[in-house]
């Protein structure tokens, strides 16, 4: 379902690692949520922890253009979310080293961090998309359906 432009929510199609029955009814204090961020070029996949931090759902993919677009965006999910961590996918090279994506990534995160504020932490992502294209292959998507979940999906591992 399209919820504005260059934002897919990714609701009409939930893919969730696990799903913890007792989390919700029995909680009488709100524990820590999480943000995960997969941050491309073009789109942002986001995801969103359960209250234990044990579980991840995919939230939405972002197209954006501009910077001040996608934090836009994103301030609308923090301050849905009201999260306590942000984890922001670092995509280093095999092995292991900063590369030009990774750096364009760091780029972004220190231009976000003052203008959203929550704990910014990093996550070695070096697979995060292929690993979400295979789940989503597998799951016999065609390829239009894949492209707009792909990213969410991969912010969500």
């Amino acid at each position: 379902m399209w919820t504005g432009f260059g934002v897919h929510r990714a609701d009409s199609l939930r893919f969730s690692v696990g799903w913890n029955l007792w989390s919700a009814p029995f909680k009488s204090k709100a524990m820590p949520v999480h943000l995960g961020l997969d941050l491309g070029e073009k789109r942002v996949g986001v995801a969103r922890s359960d209250e234990g931090g044990t579980f991840a759902e995919a939230v939405a993919t972002v197209r954006y253009s501009s910077r001040e677009f996608l934090l836009k965006q994103l301030q609308g999910y923090v301050d849905e979310i009201r999260p306590v961590k942000i984890v922001a996918g670092l995509p280093q090279t095999l092995r292991g080293e900063i590369g030009p994506s990774a750096r364009r990534v760091l780029s972004l995160v220190d231009w976000l961090k003052p203008r959203i504020p929550a704990e910014w932490i990093f996550w070695d992502e070096r697979f995060s998309t292929a690993e979400a294209e295979e789940v989503l292959l597998e799951a016999n998507l065609g390829r239009k359906k894949r492209r707009r979940v792909l990213d969410a999906l991969a912010a969500q591992r």
